[in-house]
């Protein structure tokens, strides 16, 4: 039962962590907190040590993609009749998942670990006297991971249970679940905690939280919310962020926590342990090294992949012509001599098979800008809603938008979100949040049975017959963690 009691052991054992590098995992090492945060260095290290949760949260078999991307229409899985191993994935896509299922076990576990070493921080580092900037800094980025990982938890999960404070006992793990309007509460107010305490882009660390990025999740709730005055008027105290010429730029890693960057979690290749494998787990399965080998241009020892986020013939149709980021975003590749699409924006130059150097984008200022319209156009403002979207718009090779009306900027903005923002967890959260998701994935669901060849099924297979019958909106609260607890 070892993953049973994998929330609350790290709860109790992960709080005093530390890490001498941005990017370090931490160790195993266990302190009191008395004995631990003492000074400056203990606190830098300690914040070191949530930013590697972010790691785990979005790569592996497990990661981010799998809710955010491979729930919706955008993406799916090569069915392989002769790997039946990993298949988890398989039903979050189908909506056959349930309480048992590690993908949503493994987000829910990874968010609250986070939010637990940042109760910690929290709780002490206002008892040890050191340099006030440097300590607001760490405050505002604690705060900005704490508000991320909440944002992240009721998006999915919807009423969690709400740790503000240091766990010490296992009594202390259970608490009764907390209404979505309490936990938005909570995170509107860590993210203006933390906007106000960081620094900007140009006076921060690469890499690290800064106001800009407090602001932006700000935005982003505000979104959600449908407050969208208030939306507005965060968005637009993101400065200092630009556009690159070419979409691809973007996700160059040469470019990381560059000029579009506005938060991205850190990946680094090589032998330290902080390489990213987004491209391998991407990869279509069964595939032999040498067909892997002609889009890497590297001698593959290895063809392991996982098979899963294959883009749909749904988002390949998606792409106006003469879209740049249709290029930028999807290749073609032979996989076992069939031709298969494959997500591009993550394959780049790297020497090692599986030890890539992409970070992943969590915001990027193109969505600011689609933020940005999205509030204006709902508050009516429709001119300037479209000086933002054609923004976005123009980067891509594309001429202004011809609709008009506030219905059809509103149906545009979501369809522009879809590509720009293709293949970065963002398009299962926006059929949700646009009353989207049942209608969409239902059709979708329709099309995969009356045709499974079309989306990569080999001949006489298909979905399951109960396959996209019920599209629940949000993921039932992992088994495992409800055992432990009276109020699940």
């Amino acid at each position: 039962m070892k993953i049973k009691h994998s929330f609350y052991t790290i709860l109790l054992a992960c709080a005093f962590t530390s890490c001498d590098n941005f990017l370090d995992i931490p160790s195993d090492t266990s302190l009191s907190s008395e004995v631990y945060y003492q000074s400056q260095n203990d606190f830098e290290q300690a914040i070191n040590g949530c930013y590697s949760f972010l790691r785990t949260l979005y790569s592996g078999s497990n990661g981010a993609w799998a809710m955010g991307e491979l729930r919706s229409d955008n993406t799916t899985y090569v069915y392989n009749p002769t790997d039946r191993g990993t298949i988890s994935a398989e039903f979050v896509k189908d909506f056959l998942d349930d309480a048992n299922n590690s993908v949503p076990l493994h987000k829910y576990v990874t968010n609250y670990s986070m939010i637990s070493n940042i109760n910690y921080i929290l709780a002490f580092i206002d008892n040890v006297e050191f340099d006030e900037s440097v300590k607001n800094n760490i405050k505002g980025q604690a705060y900005f991971l704490r508000a991320l990982a909440y944002f992240d938890l009721v998006q999915y999960f919807g009423s969690v249970p709400l740790h503000l404070t240091p766990v010490q006992t296992e009594e202390e793990t259970a608490l009764p679940l907390s209404d979505t309007e309490t936990i938005y509460a909570q995170i509107i107010q860590d993210a203006e905690t933390a906007a106000n305490l960081l620094p900007d882009k140009s006076h921060q660390d690469p890499g690290r939280a800064t106001s800009g990025a407090a602001n932006t999740l700000l935005g982003n709730v505000y979104i959600n919310l449908q407050n969208w005055s208030e939306a507005e008027r965060v968005l637009k105290e993101v400065n200092g962020y630009d556009l690159y010429e070419n979409y691809a730029d973007a996700f160059e890693p040469a470019n990381k926590n560059g000029i579009e960057s506005v938060f991205e979690v850190q990946f680094k290749q090589g032998n330290e342990g902080y390489a990213s494998n987004f491209f391998y787990v991407f990869l279509v399965q069964p595939i032999t090294a040498e067909e892997v080998s002609a889009i890497t241009g590297i001698e593959e020892n290895s063809y392991i992949v996982e098979g899963y986020n294959i883009p749909t013939p749904d988002i390949i149709n998606a792409y106006e012509t003469g879209d740049e980021r249709k290029d930028a975003s999807i290749g073609m590749l032979t996989a076992s001599g069939k031709q298969y699409p494959y997500i591009k924006k993550y394959c780049h130059p790297h020497a090692l098979t599986n030890n890539t150097d992409d970070n992943w984008p969590v915001y990027r200022y193109s969505e600011v800008l689609l933020f940005l319209a999205e509030a204006l156009n709902e508050q009516n403002k429709t001119d300037e809603a479209l000086t933002y979207l054609n923004r976005v718009r123009n980067r891509a090779g594309l001429a202004n938008t011809s609709v008009t009306g506030q219905d059809a900027i509103r149906e545009a903005i979501f369809k522009e979100r879809r590509v720009e923002l293709a293949f970065e967890n963002k398009r299962w959260l926006d059929l949700v949040r646009s009353g989207q998701a049942e209608t969409v994935m239902k059709a979708y669901g329709e099309r995969v049975k009356a045709n499974p060849q079309a989306y990569y099924f080999p001949d006489g297979y298909s979905v399951a017959s109960n396959s996209y019958l019920d599209i629940r909106l949000l993921f039932p609260l992992p088994a495992s963690e409800a055992a432990l607890t009276p109020y699940f």
